[in-house]
């Protein structure tokens, strides 16, 4: 259980804020593109495509200064949550019509701690944190605002179990999938790519014995990034104008998984489903009318 003096004190993050600049490197687009097994990867001067900002305004924390879970430490910008199990929840993004980042310029990224809620679930105390980005081009103009929702659980038994409750969605047949081999060079590739040191992802010992999962876990914005690029390669021309999106289950490398998605009236709507059908995540997305 956490105590209310803990629970007030993570409070005190809500409105931290945090400024970075990051320049759109060419060589990280074609570096994800390969990882993301596309033929072309966007050129110097042409649009970066949606979440590929992921790869950019990542913190550089000394080898050193690492938590024993790889990530930076905890207490400046991100408060200090004793719980040792982080993932990613979900989030929603929304992309400014005519404002884009662009490949080889800088761009600039503005971040507030929106909120904390402490709660207990099935599994123990449960920390949730709210992420609010502001992401603007090299001229100042607003690009993408985004929400990013991360939780913050206890170590558990073995984890194959979706990580919040999911009720029985009746989803049609999907217009796209695409199955994913969840290799561990993969995941290798695209935790590199993102300077992100969390050893579930790479480090299989410590991610069965530590934090009790039961293999490899693949990221939770790997997946979302491999849902858009399934809508873009049925859409090529399409516009992404907004995103949302809710993990619901982890998804491990030692099985392949699929990613789907269908036109829903005026929205669409994607999903990353297990080999055995369990949806470990569903995002709706909104197309740009230009």
């Amino acid at each position: 259980m956490m105590s209310e003096e803990e629970a007030l004190h993570l409070k005190q993050w809500v409105g931290r804020t945090e400024e970075t600049t990051s320049l759109l490197h060419p060589e990280v687009a074609q570096r994800l593109a390969a990882t993301l097994d596309r033929a072309e990867a966007p050129r110097e001067g042409e649009r970066l495509p949606p979440l590929w900002h992921w790869m950019f305004f990542q913190p550089s924390a000394r080898q050193s200064e690492l938590e024993p879970d790889g990530h930076p430490p905890r207490g400046s910008f991100f408060p200090p949550v004793r719980l040792p199990r982080r993932m990613w929840a979900g989030g929603a993004l929304r992309f400014e019509p005519g404002v884009d980042l662009i490949v080889g310029v800088t761009a600039s990224r503005r971040s507030r701690i929106g909120s904390v809620i402490c709660k207990t679930g099935r599994s123990g105390p449960l920390v949730f944190v709210a992420v609010e980005h502001a992401i603007s081009d090299a001229l100042g103009r607003l690009a993408i605002t985004e929400r990013q929702e991360l939780v913050y659980r206890a170590a558990a038994s073995r984890i194959n179990q979706p990580t919040s409750p999911e009720e029985p969605i009746a989803r049609p047949p999907p217009a796209w999938r695409r199955r994913i081999d969840p290799s561990p060079a993969l995941l290798f590739r695209y935790s590199a790519l993102t300077f992100n040191g969390h050893r579930i992802h790479y480090d299989r010992p410590y991610a069965m014995t530590v934090e009790n999962y039961s293999g490899l876990v693949v990221q939770g914005p790997l997946i979302a990034t491999l849902l858009l690029e399934l809508l873009q390669a049925a859409r090529p021309q399409a516009r992404v104008s907004s995103f949302e999106y809710r993990a619901s289950a982890p998804l491990f490398d030692d099985a392949p998984f699929f990613t789907c998605g269908c036109p829903a009236g005026e929205r669409i709507e994607l999903w990353a489903e297990s080999s055995s059908g369990r949806v470990a995540m569903s995002a709706n997305v909104a197309l740009s009318a230009s």
